[in-house]
């Protein structure tokens, strides 16, 4: 139906007269940014009124001992979801984006556009102890991706309208627009270029319009006068610790995310993880879904939040024993958010790293406080230790900085944000020179950063197979090959076999000292001089890793197959001259002042 309205409308052919390419591309950013602000808001909804639901189901038990099962619901229905509706097409994590992005040519199932919202508001809403900003960055990218693929974009207009998406989903969610921009330039396009930024800062910006037009109440409030030099010290020592933390939250959700009770099937695996989960989460209630509101009230100064709810609330008026509980709070979230993600929910690990940061600067602050060397202003800490932690786990210090000053309003802790960040950035940078995402992407599916993917794949290998080749023999009397080298220019002969499978090649400029040698018996054959090549490039490989093996075993000619049957060779100097029209093509489009 859709395709005959278009085939009469011809709306791709009007849009391309009327408005140009890059034109067009600000109004789909307007567009994307516009739906993508929709779902944050759609997606928050849906999680409070899950979270309030589970909030009062609890309050008519008693110890809240609700909190066990309540998880294991939200997984055990996110799972079944995933299975019997979605059919396991739904394409989770920050990480998968990335290598969207780099090897599918930017194009996301449409499936994305609403899977998200609904797994993860069943997730987090029951309780699932993780967050919302990577399903919304999911979302938003998804609405990018298929707006792009709607108007049959090229894949760069797609890929930067899958960064606009989330760019507007993070601001949305954050209130954030700066943050937005940043995120996707830092993590999820790894370079920044006017072309790009412009289509990002519109949807960023459209995003957070509507977010605040539909949803006002803001994220976090932070009250405070600004920072002392006597806190110095302190921060240098949050920014060592945040460092150090970020290893760890790495490292656990690495081998949590990748599953738990994997003997076990889907539904048994939810079971479990789940209760396991609402243990956790009776034994330490801030643990409930993302965790912001005991983050907020902490921020307030109210640190006596941390006792509601739970089980040890009178031993918890003892400053040592809280500053313990406070301590367990900061190992235990990205167990739990690694537990939740683990056994079959969707979430991400952003919220969980901010507040794993959060309540890291609130114990550095307490402690010290409590030792009375000096008084340290907690909710700059809180504040400073969650950029500290997203700095080091994302590796993005300006997404950081930026994205807790805008959520919290301290532009006045500009300076301690800078601090704590750029030294838990560089800690953890010396132990991984890459963030989780690219982590697993380079150590599993061979996706390195600064790789030009997207053009190479643009690249179609058959436009580049030299099918225009003379057959040998091995039974064939090199006598014979003199001859044919009088009437050709060719200087590589592929030997086949009566079904056309390769057997070997010559290489005459390797041969020729070979071919003229007076030793050379009078009767000898083909299969007496040809060689065996390097390798054989298949026609579905991917231009990406043709390239990568043309470096690997630094050959410059290599035959091809297809179907085991020999169809040509590719010469390395023939897909770098597509790579250059390629890159050629792709500056074009990204000038948007270029109206061709």
């Amino acid at each position: 139906m859709i395709k005959t309205l278009l085939h009469y409308i011809n709306v791709n052919r009007w849009r391309l007269v009327r408005l140009g390419k890059n034109n067009f591309l600000i109004y789909c950013s307007v567009f994307v940014g516009l739906i993508a602000g929709l779902g944050a808001v759609l997606l928050k909804y849906l999680v409070h009124f899950m979270e309030d639901l589970s909030r009062r189901i609890s309050l008519h038990l008693p110890f809240h001992f609700i909190y066990i099962f309540l998880p294991a619901l939200g997984i055990l229905l996110t799972v079944a979801y995933q299975h019997l509706i979605n059919r396991d097409q739904i394409q989770k994590g920050i990480g998968t984006l990335i290598y969207i992005i780099k090897r599918k040519k930017a194009n996301v199932k449409f499936n994305n556009v609403y899977s998200h919202l609904i797994t993860s508001s069943l997730t987090v809403g029951f309780g699932g102890s993780s967050g919302l900003e990577a399903p919304i960055v999911s979302t938003g990218a998804a609405i990018g991706s298929n707006t792009g693929r709607f108007f049959k974009l090229s894949s760069y207009h797609k890929t930067v309208l899958m960064a606009a998406g989330a760019s507007a989903g993070i601001a949305a969610v954050f209130n954030s627009p700066i943050a937005g921009v940043l995120f996707s330039l830092e993590i999820l396009l790894g370079e920044m270029s006017i072309s790009t930024f412009i289509p990002l800062l519109i949807a960023s910006a459209t995003g957070v319009v509507v977010a605040k037009a539909l949803y006002s109440r803001q994220l976090f409030h932070l009250v405070t006068e600004g920072w002392v030099m006597a806190a110095l010290p302190f921060y240098i020592l949050l920014g060592l610790l945040s460092g150090w933390v970020a290893i760890y939250i790495s490292k656990t959700a690495e081998k949590l995310e990748k599953g738990i009770f994997k003997k076990q099937n889907r539904y048994v695996r939810a079971v479990l993880g789940g209760l396991i989960l609402g243990i956790i989460i009776l034994i330490f209630p801030p643990m409930l879904g993302e965790g912001y509101h005991y983050l907020q009230e902490c921020l307030n100064g109210n640190i006596g939040v941390l006792k509601e709810e739970s089980l040890f609330a009178p031993l918890l008026e003892h400053p040592w024993v809280m500053a313990g509980f406070i301590a367990a709070l900061v190992f235990m979230k990205i167990i739990a958010a690694g537990i939740t993600l683990g056994s079959g929910g969707n979430g991400g690990t952003f919220a969980p790293t901010m507040f794993t940061g959060a309540f890291l600067g609130l114990f550095v602050a307490y402690v010290v406080n409590q030792t009375g060397l000096v008084h340290l202003n907690t909710s700059n800490f809180i504040a400073v230790g969650m950029a500290g932690a997203l700095s080091g786990v994302l590796h993005a210090p300006l997404t950081a900085i930026f994205l807790i000053a805008e959520i919290t309003g301290g532009y006045v802790l500009f300076i301690p944000l800078m601090i704590v960040s750029a030294i838990a950035y560089i800690i953890s940078r010396l132990s991984n020179p890459h963030n989780m995402y690219w982590h697993d992407l380079i150590h599993e599916k061979h996706v390195y950063p600064g790789q030009d993917d997207q053009m190479l794949n643009s690249i179609q290998l058959n436009k580049v197979i030299n099918r225009n080749f003379v057959p040998l023999d091995k039974n064939q009397p090199v006598s014979e090959l003199y001859k044919l080298l009088a009437s050709t220019n060719e200087n590589v002969f592929a030997v086949l076999d009566a079904d056309q499978q390769l057997k070997g090649v010559l290489w005459l400029d390797e041969m020729r000292k070979v071919l003229y040698d007076p030793a050379l018996p009078a009767d000898a054959t083909i299969g007496d001089v040809m060689a065996i090549p390097p390798a054989i490039i298949d026609y579905e490989q991917s231009a990406q890793d043709v390239m990568q093996l043309f470096d690997t075993i630094d050959a410059w000619r290599l035959p091809v197959t297809h179907n085991n049957k020999f169809i040509g060779f590719i010469s390395k100097s023939a897909l770098l001259n597509q790579y250059r029209d390629a890159m050629v093509k792709q500056h074009k489009q990204a000038d948007l002042f270029n109206q061709a």
